[in-house]
């Protein structure tokens, strides 16, 4: 469509001149200019009869507010940590930012809300983080409000490995589409190498926001809070070489469990952590498991391949380093089912058959894959392009940077089992554990964790639920303590298997408990007795002290194993509260939920 002089207000030069110009205009640029042009002094002017408002317009509402909020739902820090970026990212370019995790961030208000980003990772199997749950009950509620006016993206962190991939994400994103919202930009579903997909995700949100809202009377701009400490060189993508001081095997002789007990040099790397943070550690897959890997599908291990950023690497040290080889997932069986000509891994893909997909990639690795259905032959270079990167594995940090000043402490179990007929290995614990010598370096990272933290209040009582390698965050937490001096109660529940040669750190709980750091300790070792006791069952008994304990306003963290041990530690938590307090079900379920909101009641599970 073209301007014309007899139906424009313009004369002839600037007809000619709109009529060259508009038909280069990008969508974005369109709305740009409009908002521009409404922005301007004295250039407002009355709707048209019959026009629709402007605020009818999905385009015009981005032109029409300079204002983006930011709202993550994190259980590891990962979303929290993309959110910061994205937001310093908006606000360097002109735009307000509202920065939240969804716990903090009251619902109520999503109504005054006509931007918004969201981040979130999906916990378990197919849940929501903990500090999304209430937001994302809320949302999914008849109490959500409908959301016409407002335009959103969601940034989804997921694991490919699990079926329920990027599950929370995926139902914030439906749901809001069924409230009234208009995308910004399609949902980034991200598997655990996400950088890549999380950057181009953030530069098409950017792009829409800041071209649409861009024009000179609106671009004030919010400075990013500045970290009081330089921040380090040294990353997630960039991980510090750091150098092995102690490598200790915690258990007894007759145990039959490994745990081993790793001090790390961060001297020089200016890495600094928290108590509650985690150490990423990125692993080496089993020098045998590569081998036999090599050899079944007939490659030559010295043969050159083509890794992800670019560079060459002989075979075999591509697959020790670089890519992932002991998960399967569904896309890596439809990548493979295109290399092959057995028909069965087709079926196996096919609708319907779910149940026996599941089945077969639980417990098994690449070696069962290639053996199990003719891919031999197939060249290394194409087989390995649609590997995955090896991801980092989080441990929780034994230890306060305060008691031990350039130095990081974990605790690891060493995974060994036999299953399909062969023996299998934990990637990273049985590299530790097997190969790992004080001097050796190890490529880490620091993985912040703002919800798990202790309370800010030195005071406040705390309550630690830690069984096996759980106990770890908890070393740091008393180390903390001791430390700085805080006079808060502390009380430690502990388990594992058997006192003589299970009873991690024993010394060290032993001396908090005669200096007073620690104030209370229970413990259960479920094979020393005829019937097992679990550190929940020691809850129970002493359920009068602790609802005590919850009436004084004590935190309660928990750490370890969440398919089990948390959710009976939750069951119980609701028996007291019960029986203590006199509570119904769902008064319980409240409590604790307003205990999460408080961030009185933090988890890191796993």
């Amino acid at each position: 469509m073209e301007l014309h002089v007899t139906n424009s207000p313009f004369n002839q030069d600037q007809v000619d001149l709109l009529n060259r110009l508009l038909p280069m205009l990008t969508e974005a640029q369109r709305m740009w200019l409009s908002g521009y042009l409404a922005a301007l002094p004295g250039t407002a002017m009355p709707a048209a009869s019959g026009a629709a408002p402007a605020s009818a317009s999905a385009g015009n509402v981005i032109a029409a507010s300079n204002e983006v909020t930011v709202l993550f739902g994190s259980q590891t820090g990962n979303c929290h940590g993309l959110a910061k970026k994205v937001a310093k990212k908006l606000e360097q370019q002109g735009v307000h930012v509202t920065l939240s995790s969804m716990a903090d961030f009251k619902p109520n208000g999503l109504k005054k809300v006509q931007n918004l980003l969201l981040l979130v990772s999906t916990h378990g199997e197919g849940e929501p983080p903990d500090n999304a749950i209430a937001f994302y009950e809320f949302l999914h509620s008849k109490r959500a409000p409908q959301l016409d006016d407002l335009r959103y993206s969601v940034l989804a962190l997921g694991d490919t490995s699990y079926e329920f991939f990027c599950q929370t994400g995926k139902d914030f994103d439906q749901r809001l589409e069924q409230l009234g919202g208009k995308r910004l930009a399609p949902r980034a579903d991200c598997d655990v190498d996400f950088e890549e997909a999380a950057s181009e995700w953030m530069n098409k949100v950017a792009e829409t926001l800041t071209e649409a809202s861009a024009s000179p009377a609106n671009t004030s701009i919010v400075s990013a809070t500045t970290e009081s400490a330089a921040e380090s060189e040294y990353s997630r993508s960039n991980p510090f070489q750091a150098e092995v001081l102690e490598n200790l095997n915690l258990n007894g002789r007759g145990s039959a469990r490994e745990t081993r007990h790793l001090e790390i040099s961060l001297e020089g790397s200016n890495l600094q952590y928290e108590p509650g943070d985690s150490l990423g550690i990125y692993p080496e897959n089993h020098p045998r498991l590569v081998d036999e890997l090599i050899e079944a599908m007939g490659w030559t291990a010295e043969q050159l391949v083509t890794v992800k950023n670019g560079d060459q690497r002989t075979l075999r040290e591509a697959l020790l380093r670089n890519y992932e080889i002991t998960v399967l997932t569904k896309p890596l069986l439809e990548q493979a089912s295109k290399l092959t000509t057995d028909s069965r891994l087709k079926e196996l893909l096919n609708p319907g058959r779910e149940k026996e997909l599941r089945a077969y990639i639980g417990g098994r690795d690449l070696l069962d894959l290639v053996q199990d259905y003719s891919l031999k032959g197939v060249p290394a270079d194409e087989f390995v392009s649609f590997l995955r990167k090896i991801p980092g594995r989080l441990y929780s940090i034994a230890s306060s940077s305060k008691a031990f000043p350039d130095e990081v402490h974990v605790t690891v179990r060493t995974v060994r089992y036999e299953t399909h007929g062969r023996n299998r290995y934990g990637v990273c614990s049985s590299q530790l554990a097997e190969r790992v010598q004080p001097g050796d370096t190890l490529p880490v990272y620091i993985q912040h964790n703002p919800n798990f933290k202790l309370p800010d209040n030195p005071d406040t009582p705390i309550i630690m639920i830690g069984p096996g390698t759980g106990v770890a965050p908890f070393r740091a937490f008393l180390g903390e303590r001791e430390e700085t001096g805080a006079q808060g109660k502390t009380w430690l529940f502990y388990g594992d298997q058997h006192f003589s040669t299970d009873f991690l750190y024993q010394v060290e709980w032993q001396r908090w408990l005669k200096d007073g750091v620690l104030t209370r300790m229970d413990v259960a070792f479920s094979r020393d007795t005829d019937h097992k006791v679990y550190v929940q069952h020691r809850m129970l008994e002493k359920s009068r002290d602790l609802y005590q304990w919850l009436q004084e306003g004590a935190c309660v963290y928990v750490c370890g194993d969440e398919n089990k041990m948390a959710h009976d530690v939750h069951a119980a938590l609701a028996d007291i509260l019960e029986k203590e307090g006199g509570l119904s079900a769902d008064e319980a379920a409240e409590y604790l939920s307003r205990m999460q909101q408080q961030k009185r009641y933090q988890r890191d599970v796993y």
